[in-house]
């Protein structure tokens, strides 16, 4: 009779447990994480689910160039509830064709128009916020500690004291700026703050959406503040020729004082030899006294598609991503910065430190990178024109008139 009674309270125990986790409401989410941020978001899952119990975050992870392809297929078919991509214009066309759905209510509900203030811009779109962003890394000025002291050189506030310390690099036979351009991309950083400084975010977000012409009297004067470091020589000569790790190992050797370039690029600074005291990292000094501070800042992003079938708890998740608690462990994994000013950062890591500090105060707003706030095909064109320009300044009107025939056909 025991035995019976046992097996009875064991069936139904079974019954109820079955039932309860037949309760449990899935929310379907695809990713493209690297491993050690994949582990980290398995674990955040795991935390929402301890404080969640009815509900169930199934994530389905695809490999980076994989899923660029994959998502353009299964926001028109079969979509998930949470789908990884981008700030900015990256978010741009699958909001613009209604693909990803207006979360303004979870900002609105959980205060983040404050604790995510320095991403609101470029999560924002016709007034309305378009997804959570939960991680991005600072661009700046690494600069050699070192070559700084032999020549005397202060760390500048503006522009002009900058360029005024180029003459001294270059007296001591050490190049003021490098960087390496045979990928391209390097030459678009220098070119975002060359603008964001002279123009401002909203105008350097107009210029990557199209809306204004290349050979607009305001680009140029963009280039021409370009011009102070390019013309006298002031960058390394063989820039095309070099990758972007061959212009870092000029930084660690002391041949050249300041590199343009993302956080990243610190454990190959490190690796090279370089130590806190001799690695410095300072903000692209200002230009325009009276543009707003703005940053560059790629930015990763969760969105809820329009075809979602479990809005409501993809919901309650995003608004849990975006919670200081969760940013600080996933981004403590992923050696990048959280976005929430409420997270906490590793103080033993500087340029952690300064780039949260940077990246939180930003009253001005966070550019993506060129190559993301512009279409592909316009990016590839600009980064030419940026590349030529560096070696051939002379050449400016010949590439800002290709670059306004490519804005006129891409565009339409």
């Amino acid at each position: 009779m025991r035995s019976m009674l046992s097996a009875t309270i064991s069936a139904v125990a079974l019954v109820a447990a079955t039932a309860a986790f037949g309760q449990q409401r899935v929310v379907k989410y695809y990713a493209d994480y690297d491993p050690a941020p994949l582990a980290a978001m398995e674990e955040i899952i795991t935390d929402f689910e301890a404080a969640n119990p009815d509900i169930d975050i199934q994530l389905q992870n695809f490999d980076h160039e994989g899923y660029k392809t994959a998502i353009r297929n299964f926001l028109s078919a079969e979509a998930p509830d949470l789908a990884n991509w981008y700030a900015g214009n990256r978010m741009a066309p699958f909001v613009n064709s209604g693909q990803f759905m207006d979360v303004s209510d979870v900002w609105d509900a959980n205060g983040l128009n404050d604790s995510l203030a320095s991403a609101l811009p470029s999560m924002t779109i016709d007034g309305k916020q378009w997804g959570v962003p939960y991680t991005y890394y600072q661009w700046g000025i690494y600069f050699n500690k070192t070559a700084y002291e032999q020549v005397g050189a202060e760390v500048p506030q503006t522009y002009e004291e900058f360029v005024a310390n180029c003459a001294l690099f270059e007296d001591a036979g050490i190049d003021c700026v490098t960087t390496g351009t045979k990928a391209l991309w390097p030459g678009a950083g220098i070119f975002d703050y060359m603008n964001l400084r002279t123009n401002g975010y909203q105008f350097h977000m107009d210029l990557a959406n199209g809306k204004v012409a290349w050979t607009d009297d305001r680009v140029r004067a963009t280039f021409a503040e370009w011009a102070k470091l390019v013309e006298p020589g002031y960058i390394t000569d063989s820039h095309a020729a070099l990758d972007w790790q061959d212009a870092a190992s000029l930084l660690v050797q002391g041949k050249a004082a300041n590199y343009v370039m993302g956080n990243f690029a610190v454990a190959v600074f490190k690796e090279g030899g370089m130590t806190n005291d001799t690695l410095g990292f300072m903000p692209f000094p200002t230009i325009n006294p009276d543009v707003a501070r703005a940053e560059e800042a790629p930015t990763d992003t969760v969105h809820i598609p329009s075809g979602a079938t479990n809005v409501e708890d993809a919901k309650t998740f995003l608004a849990y991503l975006a919670g200081a608690d969760a940013q600080t462990k996933i981004n403590a994994a992923m050696g990048q910065l959280p976005i929430n000013k409420d997270a906490s950062v590793a103080a033993d890591d500087p340029f952690i430190m300064a780039g949260f500090e940077l990246l939180s105060t930003t009253p001005g707003g966070i550019a993506q990178f060129f190559d993301r706030d512009a279409p592909a095909e316009m990016a590839k064109i600009g980064m030419e024109g940026f590349q030529q320009f560096m070696i051939q300044p002379e050449k400016l009107d010949e590439i800002l008139d290709r670059l306004e025939k490519a804005r006129t056909r891409i565009y339409k």
